[in-house]
């Protein structure tokens, strides 16, 4: 049996999560550029402060679920596949970017999509 120090499996979870939550918004918001960037100018129109206010609800919600990774991590690290997982976890945050990717292009252009059926 592997003696885990529940201090040092916080810390590292913390550590790489953190680290990559700023790729994680990075990728999230770039995706909701790149589909305001292509709908323009007709998505110009569309902003006002409940557009805007709503895109932040909406990257809030993003990142609560977001920690969800933190749940998965702490098991496996806590597991006898510690060394293991430490070495594919970065899976875990391709699947779950590329899952939240495509709930945020969906979202945008179901947010800037209807300026253009409005306007049309």
């Amino acid at each position: 049996m592997i003696e885990i120090n529940i201090r040092a499996v916080i810390t590292d979870g913390i550590r790489y999560w953190e680290k990559m939550r700023i790729g994680y918004n990075a990728i999230l918001l770039a995706i909701v550029l790149a589909v305001f960037a292509a709908h323009w100018p007709d998505s110009g129109s569309a902003l006002s402060a409940e557009m805007i206010q709503g895109l932040f609800l909406l990257a809030v919600v993003a990142n609560v679920f977001y920690c969800a990774a933190y749940i998965v991590d702490m098991v496996a690290q806590l597991s006898e596949f510690r060394k293991t997982w430490q070495r594919h976890r970065w899976i875990l945050f391709a699947v779950g970017s590329t899952f939240a990717s495509i709930i945020a292009r969906f979202i945008s252009m179901d947010m800037f999509g209807q300026v253009i059926q409005s306007a049309g």
